[in-house]
Order: C-alpha cells, then sequence, then structure tokens
C-alpha cells in the first residue's frame, strides 16, 4: 500500500504537503523520518513585509483583469460575443476555451457514465462471488480484482462504441497490429508505428470509410457522441507504447520477484509480471480502461496490472475517506475557475486579440490569468478521472502537484505538471536514452517529443525548444552554487529565491508561446511591455 498519512500528520506536515509533496512522489518521506525543521520565520520582519506585500499586490492583481473585463473597455465589444450567460454574481461567463467548455458541458454525461460504470461493476462483484459460492466475500480482494476483467472488457468495448460509433473499429485495428508488433519484440518498429499512426490520424483527421473505399461511405454516419477519436489518440498511444516495451523488457530481463506486501509506485511501475498475463485481453482492458481512456491520468500497463492483482487501499482520516476528501477538492477547484470565468474575460481577450490599448501591467495579467486558467482547466477533468478511478479501486498518478504560479524550479515544474506524463517520459524515453548522463541532449530531444506529442505544429515545437533553454540557467546555478557548498550562507536563500522568479518568468513565457498567445501575440506583448 502506498503511504498515505492519516489526517493528523497531514497536519504536522503542513500546508505544502497537500501540493508539493504527494504519497507516491519520489521526494515524499513520512513524518517520522523527516529531519527536525528550521525555526519558523512567521513572526519575523521580513514575513510581516511578505505578508503586507501580499495583502497589497494579489488583490490587484484581480482588480486588473476584472476591470477590463468590464463593458467599459473599449474593446468589450470584441469580447462580447464570446460570451455566455452565467449562472453566477449576474454576470455572464467566459466559455470561449473549446477545450475546457467540451469538459464543462458534458459534465452531466460524465457523471452518469461514471456513475453506470461503478454501479455496474459494484453489481458485477456481488454475482461474481455468490456464483463463486463465497457470499460471504471471504475470498482475497486481489481474486475479485482478477475476476473484473471480463467485466472491464465489455464495458470498455461498448464504452468506446458509444464515445466513437463505427470509428471503434478504427482504434480496434490499430490496437490489434500494435499487440502484433509487441510480440516481435522489436522496440525501433513500436515507435515507428505509433508515431506514423499518430501523424497520420491527425493529417488524415481520423479517416474517413468512404475514402478507403465509397461502398463503406455509411459507416460515417455512425459516428458516436465523440466522433473526432483521433484528438485523444495521443493519450491512448502512450498506453501502446507502455504495453510493447513493458512486454519486451519483461522478455528480455526475465521474471523478477516481487516483494511481498505493499508495492510502491516505482516498484508496480518497474518489475515485470510473467508472460503470459501480457495477453491480448489484459491489454485491451488496460488501453481502454474506461475512467483513464479519454484523458488520463496515464498509467502504464505493469502498474495497472499489479493494481488489478494486489489492489492498494489508500487511507484517509477516520472521519473522511480518501475518495470523498478528494472529491470535496475537486468540487472547491470546480467553483474556483467558475468564479475566476465569471469574473475575468481573460480567454476572450486572448481569444480575439482584444490587448490594444493595454497598459504593460494589464497585459502582464491577461498573460498570467490566462496560465491559472490553462492551469486549472487541466487539473479539474484529470482530477474527475482520477475522482473515479479511486473510485474504482485504481490508482492512478496525481497529475497536478503544483499551481503553475509556485514551481520555482524549472526541473521541479516538469515533474509536477502533468505528473504522471513526466514519470511515462522517464520510464520510456528519458532513463533508455542514458538519462542525465548526456543531459542537455535527452532534455532537448524529450521536450520535442513532448511538444509534437501535444500538437504537430511549429508553436509546440518552439514551446519545446524554449523550456529546454530555460533549463540551462537551472543547471548551471546549481552546479556553481550549490547548497551542499553554501546552502548554510545567509544568502542562499535569497539567491535561490531571485533564481526561482527568474525560473517562473521563464516558465511563463514559454507556456504564454506554446498554450496561450503563441509566438505573434507573444512578440506584441513583450513590445508593449
Amino acid at each position: 500500500m502506498v503511504y498515505e498519512p492519516p489526517q493528523s500528520e497531514w497536519k504536522s506536515l503542513g500546508v505544502v504537503s497537500l501540493t508539493v509533496q504527494t504519497p507516491t512522489s519520489s521526494n515524499f518521506t513520512p513524518p517520522e523520518t523527516q529531519p527536525p525543521p528550521p525555526p519558523p520565520r512567521w513572526r519575523s520582519p521580513e514575513f510581516i513585509f511578505y505578508g503586507v506585500a501580499f495583502l497589497i499586490v494579489v488583490p490587484y492583481m484581480v482588480k486588473i483583469p476584472y476591470d477590463i473585463s468590464n463593458e467599459s473597455n473599449p474593446n468589450f465589444y470584441k469580447i462580447s460575443p464570446r460570451l455566455q450567460e452565467g449562472w453566477l454574481f449576474g454576470r455572464r461567463v467566459d466559455n470561449s476555451d473549446a477545450q475546457y467548455r467540451s469538459f464543462r458541458s458534458n459534465i452531466p454525461s460524465l457523471l452518469a457514465l461514471s456513475t453506470v460504470h461503478l454501479l455496474s461493476g459494484k453489481l458485477y462483484a456481488r454475482i461474481a462471488r455468490f456464483l463463486s459460492n463465497d457470499p460471504e466475500d471471504n475470498a482475497p480482494e486481489s481474486s475479485h480484482n482478477a475476476s473484473r476483467v471480463p467485466f472491464l472488457m465489455v464495458f470498455s468495448l461498448l464504452m468506446l462504441t458509444g464515445l466513437h460509433g463505427t470509428s471503434a473499429l478504427k482504434i480496434l485495428a490499430i490496437l490489434a497490429a500494435n499487440y502484433w508488433i509487441a510480440m516481435l519484440k522489436i522496440p525501433a518498429l513500436t515507435w515507428i508505428f505509433n508515431g506514423a499512426v499518430l501523424f497520420a490520424s491527425n493529417w488524415y483527421e481520423g479517416f474517413r470509410f468512404g475514402d478507403v473505399h465509397g461502398a463503406l461511405a455509411s459507416l460515417d454516419n455512425l459516428p458516436g457522441f465523440y466522433p473526432r477519436w483521433h484528438i485523444s489518440f495521443n493519450i491512448t498511444m502512450l498506453r501502446l507504447l507502455s504495453f510493447n516495451m513493458d512486454y519486451y523488457w519483461a522478455a528480455k530481463g526475465g521474471l523478477v520477484t516481487a516483494p511481498g506486501g505493499t508495492m510502491t509506485h516505482k516498484q508496480r511501475a518497474t518489475i515485470s509480471h510473467s508472460l503470459e498475463l501480457y495477453s491480448f485481453t489484459n491489454f485491451l482492458v488496460y488501453v481502454l480502461y474506461p475512467a483513464l481512456y479519454i484523458a488520463g491520468p496515464i498509467m502504464g500497463f505493469n502498474d495497472f496490472v499489479w493494481q488489478l492483482r494486489r489492489p492498494q487501499r489508500v487511507n484517509g482520516s477516520d472521519r473522511v475517506s480518501f475518495p470523498t476528501a478528494y472529491a470535496l477538492r475537486f468540487l472547491a477547484c470546480l467553483f474556483t475557475l467558475e468564479v475566476i470565468l465569471h469574473m475575468m474575460y481573460v480567454v476572450a481577450i486572448k481569444d480575439s486579440r482584444a490587448w490594444h490599448g493595454l497598459g504593460p501591467l494589464q497585459l502582464s495579467m491577461v498573460g498570467f490569468w490566462n496560465l491559472i486558467i490553462v492551469w486549472m482547466k487541466l487539473l479539474i477533468p484529470w482530477r474527475f478521472f482520477r475522482l473515479w478511478a479511486l473510485a474504482d479501486g485504481i490508482d492512478p498518478p496525481e497529475n497536478m502537484v503544483r499551481c503553475m504560479a509556485n514551481n520555482y524550479s524549472a526541473l521541479g515544474f516538469w515533474r509536477s505538471w502533468h505528473r504522471s506524463y513526466n514519470l511515462w517520459v522517464i520510464r520510456y524515453i528519458y532513463i533508455p536514452l542514458g538519462g542525465s548522463t548526456h543531459l542537455l541532449r535527452n532534455t532537448l530531444i524529450v521536450f520535442s517529443f513532448v511538444a509534437l506529442w501535444h500538437d504537430l505544429s511549429f508553436k509546440l515545437l518552439a514551446w519545446g525548444w524554449l523550456v529546454s533553454l530555460f533549463v540551462i540557467p537551472e543547471i548551471l546555478a546549481r552546479s556553481m552554487v550549490s547548497r551542499s557548498k553554501f546552502g548554510d550562507r545567509f544568502w542562499y536563500r535569497h539567491a535561490c529565491a531571485l533564481g526561482g522568479i527568474g525560473n517562473i518568468l521563464l516558465m511563463m513565457g514559454a507556456n504564454l508561446v506554446g498554450f496561450v498567445i503563441g509566438t505573434d501575440g507573444m512578440r506584441h506583448s513583450s513590445y508593449s511591455i
């Protein structure tokens, strides 16, 4: 079981333990093994100054985008067509971000789907126990989870068909071809095949049956509820690569005896199963697992099957169970973003390019709050799908363990932003390439892959190269002013703070280019500022 401290221990760890450290993060240590903390500085003149600055600056950072989101803004006529009727404070809502709008509009459908999945899964488990002549539930929990595979297979195929209609046949054909390639044990062929499928599916927008043969054109008339299957195929592709590589390493390295009792996330990810468990049935159940199929978080095949074989029990406090507490956190995040979208129309300002005439501070806040919204619009769906998986007894990694504004380390930022993807990249790309032995080369390769995986566009490729470039100052600073040599000097903490400010600004610049305003908008903003 992954270590999950009870409520009393979370309190002793402090607020940062809810975000910066997670039970499955590599830097997480239980309270009893942590070194004693330094004396608190809350009442020092330095921190009193910080508190006063916070009370003045942060509300002003909220006021600026609120002011330019009102009708007094000369550019409001450009913004207004992108707004919709809201339900808070008598204001309209900026629902113009297409990615978040697709999730927000489908929350009722997703709630219904998750409820049907969870309830039918419970019913199936009860029937399976009854048919196994064990109505008293005396069988080990692992056998119950293993018996879920047929149910998960059927439900996943039904969900796939409902989502994509006849395009489910295309996905199943890709999955069958990928499994056949896995059995060949040729890693290069796996990467070439999946890269080619990702590129072709985006280029041809998911393929049409009618383009293959006119007699098949009628199949295009049954698209399902989510016909654009190729948009989210990049998530599926990671699972295909994970299965093939995990199987290759299992076949090459031989069976490693798993430790008894609880396994850590790292053990579940790296310890292989016996080869018969890399079956086509388990492959389909893993790739199409309902709670994580649409958007993740991403799990490796080994990890997923270990959790079926040895269910993970995540503890909460004596008062609130962990999934319930996690659900409350999800609702708090959802409501927070609703408030922001009702009070600040920065996405509409960005999309309509209604920034002409704005001052440098106003432009900065448009960019800053757009990044906050990017962070939250990703955090909320990921937490919803993780909550769904937790309720089903599967514990995927938490994707967002920091806010975009408190990542003072460029390297640490990528361990905390889309964290499950970071864990995937480290296992399947970074370490096989040699890891830190060739740090700069591998960093450039990794971020180029990450950029093209997100979107086959120059904007994202520029983002990847910028991120690689912006990592260099931190690497140099760490080597020149290391903590082991200078950590006890009075100025070291302030030098780190200054470097953290620089890192945050560089990361904001890279992400503004990649996910918000692009290179043209960034040039305009830089010139104006």
